[in-house]
């Protein structure tokens, strides 16, 4: 097997362990609420302040990848939020349960950002899209099993058990992430020739961080976050109210578990052409690029979180919520129609490029509406 396959087969157990303990809190929640005797509004705050935390480090840890490189800024992320996770089977009541999720959120912050950076650095470029496509369908993988693990541990061992099991999965991880890894395959021994050919060049670390006054300037940028947040916001609720809404909204009991694992496995279709087009445009920045659109995701997530719960309280029902989600959606599609992928944010000469060369052919969506392929 190529390394390359096998970096690959790591970052998507990474992204199986992400979602099982994410969704975690999710399907234990009902549980929780009773137990905690925790409300609709009060719950949405649980939720959100783990994606405000998440928000506010995602760009710092993504551009500390791109610095220091994946292998030990990974292993800390995962470390922490696995210590987090298990912590979270410990709390006693709603305001530690606060602290605990704020302090998972910053934890995690950055993981997906330092997994662009290793597909940067480790998958050639004809080859990323699919890379992503298989990270994030195993982590929906992930997200599916989570309800199929959590409610049989649950009910036989309490709400707090899976936590203290998921949080082991993550501490394993790490430890042979940091073993095993390294962040170039020039550094790696055992890669062939052959492979260091194919992957190609790969962006070295940087000596400087993000230059954001340029960055901030530029209505890419803005563009590929605004659909982060379009996307995310929807997304948030199927990470944080999904389980309440199907047992408190429609009556469900715990075995209607095909449908959530149904919904989890089909919300996330667009995550691969969305973090390829921030390799794409991002190239050495990539890290702090997916962070930024992550960012403005998350927190549009708290956002989606908190809203959630007080809408319900306001309605009296489950439904009202789901109109600014529809609303946004629509408008994530439009976005999408403005989307250049061949264009790079801070534009590079490349070793593999001729000075006369075109820009660099994308990994991420290469098609128009109509399905031809893009002229220049």
């Amino acid at each position: 097997m190529k390394y390359q396959h096998r970096v690959l087969g790591m970052l998507s157990l990474l992204a199986v362990i992400t979602y099982l303990d994410r969704v975690c809190i999710a399907v234990a929640g009902p549980r929780m609420q009773d137990e905690l005797h925790i409300s609709p509004e009060a719950w949405g705050w649980v939720t959100s302040v783990f994606f405000l935390s998440y928000s506010a480090f995602e760009i710092p840890t993504g551009a500390l990848g791109d610095r220091v490189g994946p292998r030990l800024v990974l292993t800390r992320i995962v470390a922490w939020w696995s210590a987090f996770t298990a912590l979270t089977g410990t709390v006693s009541n709603y305001y530690v349960l606060l602290l605990v999720r704020f302090c998972f959120g910053a934890g995690e912050a950055g993981a997906y950002p330092n997994a662009s950076a290793v597909i940067g650095r480790w998958i050639p470029i004809a080859k990323r899209t699919r890379a992503w496509g298989i990270v994030w369908m195993t982590s929906q993988v992930g997200a599916a099993l989570s309800p199929l693990l959590v409610v049989p541990i649950q009910v036989r061992y309490g709400w707090r058990a899976p936590f203290f099991v998921f949080g082991l999965l993550g501490i394993g991880w790490s430890l042979a992430w940091y073993v095993w890894f390294r962040d170039s395959p020039h550094e790696k021994d055992g890669v062939s020739a052959a492979e260091l050919r194919e992957i190609g060049s790969t962006p070295g670390l940087q000596r400087h961080g993000m230059p954001w006054a340029t960055a901030l300037r530029i209505p890419a940028l803005w563009r590929i976050a605004a659909i982060g947040v379009c996307y995310v916001y929807a997304l948030g609720f199927f990470q944080s109210w999904l389980q309440t809404y199907l047992v408190r909204g429609r009556g469900f009991t715990e075995a209607a578990l095909v449908f959530l694992s149904c919904a989890y496995g089909g919300i996330l279709f667009q995550q691969p052409s969305l973090c390829a087009l921030c390799l794409d445009v991002g190239r050495r920045n990539a890290g702090a690029v997916f962070g930024f659109m992550n960012t403005a995701a998350n927190a549009a997530s708290a956002l989606s979180a908190v809203v959630f719960g007080y809408l319900v309280g306001y309605f009296g029902n489950y439904n009202a919520p789901f109109l600014p989600m529809v609303a946004l959606l629509a408008l994530g599609a439009l976005l999408w129609l403005q989307v250049d992928p061949t264009r790079e944010l801070f534009p590079e000469k490349h070793p593999d490029e001729s000075v006369s060369a075109r820009p660099l052919r994308s990994s991420a969506v290469l098609q128009t509406t109509s399905g031809h392929m893009r002229s220049e």
